[in-house]
């Protein structure tokens, strides 16, 4: 899915501009190599799937055409599970940030530039970013927050989360049921595109 940083560049231009016109808030993300991580919440049933049609509508072509290559980039459409349990929300948002981490890219999130991680754990500024109510609940100050974050981040997902994650999003189904009187349409989706 990208080969140079103009491509994870491009892409999370493409995110930020699909998001705002679409009605979906990023809360969190990771361009890996072959796949992306997101945390996001959509204003209606159909903001999701129309903004990551509007991204690949557009990234696909450009980077086939950049690449001399053709056909699509993923395997299958992207995969969603809701996140209905809002004590899985700050694990999602780990999972999403420590993936490079995980893969052995480095061995720090802040080291890794293609993730939300920098301005979670250390405010910089990032226009695709919409803060999460939960994320907001980790500090008073934006200082508070980052602390607290860096802490949250300081260990690995544990080894049942992994595997509770992961199910999830390779069966599309909803991470705990906790939040069931809550609009489904607007709950934060967990979505994993690429191969």
């Amino acid at each position: 899915m990208f080969k140079a940083p103009h491509d994870y560049r491009f892409y999370l231009e493409l995110l930020g501009n699909a998001s705002r016109r679409c009605g979906v808030d990023v809360h969190g993300y990771v361009l890996m190599t072959n796949h992306v991580h997101l945390s996001a919440t959509a204003s209606t049933a159909t903001a999701l799937p129309e903004m990551m049609k509007r991204i690949g509508e557009v990234y696909v072509p450009t980077f086939n055409r950049q690449y001399d290559r053709t056909g699509t980039l993923c395997e299958g459409r992207y995969r969603a599970s809701l996140i209905e349990d809002e004590n899985y929300w700050l694990t999602c948002l780990r999972y999403i940030e420590l993936n490079p981490v995980r893969a052995g890219l480095v061995s720090s999130p802040e080291l890794y530039p293609w993730s939300s991680y920098r301005a979670h754990g250390f405010g910089r500024h990032d226009a695709v970013l919409t803060s999460h109510p939960l994320f907001l609940g980790l500090g008073q100050t934006p200082a508070d927050r980052q602390t607290a974050w860096q802490t949250t981040c300081g260990g690995p997902v544990g080894a049942d989360a992994l595997v509770t994650i992961r199910r999830a999003i390779h069966s599309c189904r909803p991470l705990k049921d906790a939040l069931a009187k809550e609009d489904p349409r607007t709950r934060v989706a967990l979505v994993e595109s690429g191969v």
